[in-house]
């Protein structure tokens, strides 16, 4: 044996967190704790004297930004159509749920392919609570993310011991098998119809004649806003660090005292309860609920919109819920303009997202976002450049 590496009594096994797996010896455990240590305290990427305009404090920074988007949204509903602002309303939900799968997949590195079957529990049980009780809209949304993220605690206790292609598959069957209880409790859940729900009416203040879509369209886009600022500051939180530091190197993670299987459980809760959220409000946007709502293709579309908005990303989400929105309307056109068969135009959006996956993984890997950052830091370090010479010449 090495004596760089120790092995473990069956004592100590049994009450290690790495199972009994060989630990490494002193000089190893040191590189752990210093990997692990610098995934869950990461530099500070900010460089001096960039964005001096914002709050330097986190919490009124995301507030501030958050106070600006919902004024941008307003102003967008305000001038768009009833249709345009069902479209809002359903990318409002669709950044909710890849949000969350943002901070499961991209900050704790586990992939879900059952985000489409989040979606439905919540949906399904913000259908079921608004016919039979007689809440306000919050209190209904609130309780939808709830019972999403109630069964994230089941799946993510059995997610908690397995990893890559054995958690995917896991997910999978659960995208897979949950229409199949729909159609077991017809009576409840209404079968393969679905359920019907009674879409909110706008305030009185707002006028007769106000927008009811453009009503939902508020509501998806303030939920939306909520959930990014309450993802944004847990990300930079103790909790956010140790999603970090367990995706980056279990082991390490271990090591520096985080208890990994219950860090991936939270990930997967609050991911869970984003998605709830998300098929509530997605729900409430078409009126009703059934499970052709929420097929296996939203799952495999909630990833790819991940993934090319930006991997780990927040704003990717909001890039990746537009993308999901209006690419599938992109290629039924372009299908239309040149003739293409009802075969090949029903398939024709999932090929254009691999091709996307591809050119993203090739072009800009950190997805839309990460190349408007890099566009971004381009033209900075340009402008950098044209005023140096500029000041060297004023200090001559």
């Amino acid at each position: 044996m090495s004596p760089d590496r120790v092995r473990q009594t069956p004592a100590e096994a049994s009450s290690s967190p790495n199972g009994g797996r060989d630990v490494a010896g002193p000089g190893a455990t040191q590189t752990a704790l210093g990997r692990a240590n610098s995934a869950a305290n990461p530099p500070a990427s900010r460089q001096p004297g960039s964005r001096t305009w914002l709050p330097t404090q986190p919490l009124l920074r995301h507030l501030l930004v958050a106070a600006g988007g919902l004024v941008v949204i307003y102003a967008i509903t305000s001038s768009a159509s009833s249709y345009h602002n069902f479209e809002i309303a359903q990318v409002g939900a669709y950044v909710v749920a890849i949000a969350g799968l943002t901070v499961l997949t991209g900050l704790n590195g586990q992939i879900s392919l059952g985000h489409g079957a989040l979606m439905g529990i919540g949906g399904y049980a913000g259908a079921l609570i608004g016919l039979h009780s007689n809440l306000p809209l919050v209190a209904v949304l609130v309780l939808a993310t709830v019972a999403a993220a109630l069964a994230g605690v089941v799946i993510g206790l059995g997610a908690a011991r397995l990893r890559g292609p054995y958690l995917a598959g896991a997910t999978l069957a659960l995208a897979v098998g949950l229409p199949n209880v729909v159609y077991r409790w017809p009576g409840e859940l209404g079968g393969g119809t679905g359920l019907t729900i009674v879409q909110p009416t706008p305030p009185s203040f707002l006028g007769t004649n106000f927008d009811p879509q453009e009503w939902l369209a508020w509501i998806s886009a303030i939920c939306a806003v909520i959930t990014l600022v309450v993802l944004a500051n847990l990300i930079r939180s103790r909790y956010g660090r140790s999603f970090r530091a367990v995706r980056d190197d279990e082991i390490a993670a271990s090591l520096a005292g985080i208890h990994v299987a219950r860090t991936q459980i939270l990930a997967f809760v609050v991911s869970a309860a984003c998605a709830g959220l998300g098929g509530a409000l997605f729900a409430l946007s078409i009126g009703t609920v059934n499970p052709g709502s929420f097929p296996l293709s939203l799952s495999i579309a909630l990833l790819a919109g991940m993934v090319i908005g930006g991997l780990g990303s927040l704003t990717g989400a909001i890039w990746g819920a537009i993308l999901i929105v209006f690419l599938p309307q992109w290629a039924t056109s372009l299908s239309n303009h040149f003739g293409l068969s009802k075969a090949i135009s029903s398939n024709l959006a999932f090929g254009i997202y691999g091709l996307a996956l591809v050119v993203a993984m090739l072009v800009a890997p950190g997805g839309i976002q990460g190349g408007v950052r890099r566009l971004g830091h381009g033209v900075r370090a340009l402008r950098a450049r044209s005023s140096t010479p500029a000041s060297a010449g004023l200090n001559e």
